[in-house]
Protein backbone atom coordinates (compact mmCIF):
# COMPACT_ATOMS: atom_id res chain seq x y z
CA UNK A 1 0.00 0.00 0.00
CA UNK A 2 0.99 3.46 -0.53
CA UNK A 3 0.63 5.44 2.60
CA UNK A 4 -0.43 9.19 3.06
CA UNK A 5 0.96 11.77 3.78
CA UNK A 6 0.36 13.48 7.15
CA UNK A 7 2.10 17.01 8.99
CA UNK A 8 4.88 16.34 10.94
CA UNK A 9 7.96 18.59 11.23
CA UNK A 10 11.15 17.57 13.18
CA UNK A 11 12.85 20.97 14.16
CA UNK A 12 16.18 21.55 12.85
CA UNK A 13 17.41 21.81 16.71
CA UNK A 14 17.15 18.04 17.25
CA UNK A 15 19.91 17.48 15.05
CA UNK A 16 21.84 20.52 16.60
CA UNK A 17 20.82 19.32 20.14
CA UNK A 18 22.62 15.75 19.54
CA UNK A 19 25.60 17.32 18.25
CA UNK A 20 26.11 19.32 21.07
CA UNK A 21 25.40 16.52 23.52
CA UNK A 22 27.92 14.45 21.73
CA UNK A 23 30.19 16.91 22.82
CA UNK A 24 28.88 17.44 26.06
CA UNK A 25 28.13 13.72 27.05
CA UNK A 26 27.50 14.61 30.82
CA UNK A 27 24.86 14.20 33.60
CA UNK A 28 25.20 18.46 34.06
CA UNK A 29 25.16 19.43 30.55
CA UNK A 30 22.15 17.81 30.06
CA UNK A 31 20.26 18.94 33.51
CA UNK A 32 20.96 22.16 32.08
CA UNK A 33 19.80 21.91 28.76
CA UNK A 34 16.65 19.61 29.42
CA UNK A 35 14.25 22.16 28.57
CA UNK A 36 15.88 22.24 25.05
CA UNK A 37 15.91 18.56 24.69
CA UNK A 38 12.11 18.33 25.68
CA UNK A 39 11.31 21.26 23.36
CA UNK A 40 14.01 20.10 20.18
CA UNK A 41 13.90 16.55 20.65
CA UNK A 42 11.59 14.57 23.10
CA UNK A 43 8.02 16.37 22.17
CA UNK A 44 8.47 16.71 18.50
CA UNK A 45 9.47 12.88 18.17
CA UNK A 46 6.58 12.03 19.89
CA UNK A 47 4.38 14.04 17.78
CA UNK A 48 6.13 11.87 14.70
CA UNK A 49 4.84 8.71 16.45
CA UNK A 50 1.25 10.69 16.88
CA UNK A 51 1.03 11.26 13.35
CA UNK A 52 2.63 8.21 12.09
CA UNK A 53 -0.40 6.33 13.53
CA UNK A 54 -2.15 6.53 10.07
CA UNK A 55 0.54 6.02 7.57
CA UNK A 56 1.45 2.90 9.63
CA UNK A 57 -2.03 1.47 9.48
CA UNK A 58 -2.05 1.71 5.96
CA UNK A 59 1.00 -0.94 5.99
CA UNK A 60 -0.03 -2.99 8.98
CA UNK A 61 -2.76 -2.81 11.49
CA UNK A 62 -0.96 -4.79 13.31
CA UNK A 63 1.82 -2.55 14.24
CA UNK A 64 1.64 0.20 17.10
CA UNK A 65 2.31 3.43 17.00
CA UNK A 66 2.65 4.81 21.18
CA UNK A 67 3.44 7.90 21.75
CA UNK A 68 4.63 7.54 25.30
CA UNK A 69 7.84 8.57 27.24
CA UNK A 70 8.41 5.42 28.38
CA UNK A 71 7.63 1.93 27.12
CA UNK A 72 6.43 2.74 23.58
CA UNK A 73 7.59 3.90 20.06
CA UNK A 74 10.17 6.48 21.50
CA UNK A 75 13.54 4.62 22.76
CA UNK A 76 14.70 6.43 25.74
CA UNK A 77 17.83 8.95 25.58
CA UNK A 78 19.72 7.21 28.86
CA UNK A 79 22.13 4.63 27.83
CA UNK A 80 22.69 1.30 29.88
CA UNK A 81 25.93 1.31 30.60
CA UNK A 82 26.20 -1.55 33.20
CA UNK A 83 28.05 -3.65 30.80
CA UNK A 84 29.91 -1.57 28.75
CA UNK A 85 33.13 0.19 29.21
CA UNK A 86 31.92 3.86 27.52
CA UNK A 87 29.95 5.58 30.82
CA UNK A 88 28.71 7.74 28.50
CA UNK A 89 25.31 8.70 30.70
CA UNK A 90 23.05 9.34 26.84
CA UNK A 91 22.41 8.35 23.56
CA UNK A 92 23.30 10.56 20.98
CA UNK A 93 20.81 9.74 18.74
CA UNK A 94 16.92 9.41 18.49
CA UNK A 95 15.40 6.30 17.84
CA UNK A 96 11.97 5.29 17.03
CA UNK A 97 10.73 1.76 16.54
CA UNK A 98 6.82 0.79 15.30
CA UNK A 99 6.88 -2.51 16.88
CA UNK A 100 4.48 -5.55 16.28
CA UNK A 101 1.49 -5.55 18.66
CA UNK A 102 2.22 -8.89 19.74
CA UNK A 103 6.29 -8.17 20.01
CA UNK A 104 7.57 -7.08 23.58
CA UNK A 105 10.55 -6.00 22.81
CA UNK A 106 13.19 -4.62 19.97
CA UNK A 107 13.84 -8.10 18.51
CA UNK A 108 10.81 -8.47 17.45
CA UNK A 109 9.92 -7.82 13.15
CA UNK A 110 9.62 -3.99 13.20
CA UNK A 111 10.00 -1.20 11.75
CA UNK A 112 13.07 1.31 12.93
CA UNK A 113 13.84 5.24 12.21
CA UNK A 114 17.60 6.29 13.80
CA UNK A 115 17.60 10.21 13.66
CA UNK A 116 22.06 11.52 14.29
CA UNK A 117 23.84 13.86 12.78
CA UNK A 118 24.83 13.46 9.52
CA UNK A 119 23.13 9.95 10.01
CA UNK A 120 19.95 9.02 9.67
CA UNK A 121 18.36 5.86 8.24
CA UNK A 122 15.11 3.04 8.40
CA UNK A 123 16.00 -0.24 9.69
CA UNK A 124 13.16 -2.83 8.58
CA UNK A 125 12.95 -6.52 9.77
CA UNK A 126 14.23 -8.36 13.17
CA UNK A 127 17.41 -7.56 14.55
CA UNK A 128 19.15 -10.09 16.69
CA UNK A 129 16.26 -12.37 17.00
CA UNK A 130 16.16 -15.46 19.69
CA UNK A 131 17.32 -18.62 18.71
CA UNK A 132 14.32 -20.27 18.10
CA UNK A 133 13.26 -17.25 15.83
CA UNK A 134 16.79 -17.86 14.47
CA UNK A 135 16.00 -20.87 13.74
CA UNK A 136 12.59 -20.69 12.08
CA UNK A 137 13.74 -18.13 9.60
CA UNK A 138 16.75 -19.93 8.57
CA UNK A 139 14.40 -23.00 8.19
CA UNK A 140 12.18 -21.10 5.87
CA UNK A 141 14.72 -20.12 3.71
CA UNK A 142 16.51 -23.49 2.91
CA UNK A 143 13.17 -25.25 2.64
CA UNK A 144 11.49 -22.63 0.19
CA UNK A 145 14.65 -20.80 -1.40
CA UNK A 146 12.31 -19.25 -4.48
CA UNK A 147 9.89 -17.35 -1.93
CA UNK A 148 12.48 -15.95 -0.32
CA UNK A 149 14.65 -14.80 -3.31
CA UNK A 150 10.97 -13.30 -4.78
CA UNK A 151 10.45 -11.67 -1.38
CA UNK A 152 14.51 -10.40 -1.84
CA UNK A 153 13.72 -9.29 -5.38
CA UNK A 154 10.37 -7.26 -4.53
CA UNK A 155 12.08 -5.33 -1.12
CA UNK A 156 15.76 -4.73 -3.09
CA UNK A 157 13.81 -3.55 -6.64
CA UNK A 158 13.96 0.37 -6.26
CA UNK A 159 17.40 -0.12 -5.19
CA UNK A 160 16.57 2.73 -1.71
CA UNK A 161 17.15 -0.07 0.49
CA UNK A 162 20.22 -3.17 1.42
CA UNK A 163 20.35 -5.52 3.92
CA UNK A 164 22.51 -4.66 6.56
CA UNK A 165 23.29 -6.52 9.97
CA UNK A 166 25.61 -9.27 11.53
CA UNK A 167 26.27 -12.27 9.67
CA UNK A 168 28.37 -15.58 10.34
CA UNK A 169 31.62 -16.04 8.95
CA UNK A 170 30.76 -19.96 8.18
CA UNK A 171 27.52 -21.80 7.26
CA UNK A 172 25.47 -22.30 10.08
CA UNK A 173 25.20 -26.22 11.80
CA UNK A 174 23.70 -28.38 9.46
CA UNK A 175 23.68 -26.23 6.37
CA UNK A 176 25.46 -27.64 3.24
CA UNK A 177 27.80 -25.28 1.85
CA UNK A 178 26.72 -25.04 -1.51
CA UNK A 179 23.20 -24.01 -0.41
CA UNK A 180 22.22 -21.30 -3.11
CA UNK A 181 20.99 -19.35 -0.03
CA UNK A 182 23.96 -20.01 1.72
CA UNK A 183 24.85 -16.07 2.41
CA UNK A 184 21.54 -15.77 3.27
CA UNK A 185 21.31 -18.62 5.75
CA UNK A 186 24.30 -16.80 7.45
CA UNK A 187 22.60 -14.02 8.32
CA UNK A 188 22.33 -13.20 12.06
CA UNK A 189 19.87 -10.67 11.66
CA UNK A 190 17.54 -10.39 9.07
CA UNK A 191 17.25 -6.13 8.01
CA UNK A 192 16.74 -3.94 5.38
CA UNK A 193 18.78 -0.09 5.40
CA UNK A 194 17.23 2.30 3.73
CA UNK A 195 19.25 5.78 4.07
CA UNK A 196 17.80 9.17 4.17
CA UNK A 197 19.19 12.82 4.98
CA UNK A 198 17.97 15.28 7.61
CA UNK A 199 16.29 17.15 4.49
CA UNK A 200 14.08 13.88 4.35
CA UNK A 201 12.78 14.09 7.97
CA UNK A 202 12.73 17.90 8.52
CA UNK A 203 10.38 18.66 5.74
CA UNK A 204 6.13 18.77 5.92
CA UNK A 205 6.38 15.58 3.87
CA UNK A 206 8.37 14.16 6.49
CA UNK A 207 6.39 10.80 7.81
CA UNK A 208 5.66 10.44 3.56
CA UNK A 209 8.83 9.88 2.69
CA UNK A 210 9.73 7.53 5.74
CA UNK A 211 6.71 5.85 5.39
CA UNK A 212 6.86 5.03 1.99
CA UNK A 213 10.65 3.15 2.63
CA UNK A 214 8.78 1.39 5.31
CA UNK A 215 6.33 0.57 2.79
CA UNK A 216 9.21 -0.96 0.84
CA UNK A 217 10.37 -3.24 2.63
CA UNK A 218 6.88 -4.68 4.02
CA UNK A 219 6.99 -7.51 1.93
CA UNK A 220 9.65 -8.94 4.11
CA UNK A 221 8.29 -7.94 7.73
CA UNK A 222 5.00 -9.82 5.97
CA UNK A 223 7.74 -12.72 5.05
CA UNK A 224 9.26 -12.96 8.41
CA UNK A 225 5.24 -12.48 10.46
CA UNK A 226 4.35 -15.35 8.56
CA UNK A 227 7.73 -17.28 9.65
CA UNK A 228 6.90 -16.59 13.37
CA UNK A 229 3.29 -17.17 13.29
CA UNK A 230 2.57 -13.35 13.31
CA UNK A 231 -0.23 -11.77 11.72
CA UNK A 232 0.43 -8.92 9.21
Amino acid sequence: PTPGACMAILPDDLFEFLADLADNNERAWFKANQERFEASVREPALQFVRDFESPLRAISSHYVAEASKSGGSLFRIFRDVRFSKDKSPYKTHTGIQFRHEQGKDAHAPGFYLHLAPNEVFVGVGVWHPAKEQLAAIRGAIAKDTAGWEAVKAEVLASGRLRFGGESLSRPPRGIDKEHPALEDLKRKDFILVGDMTEADVLGDDATYRVAALFGEAAPLVSWLCAVLGLPF
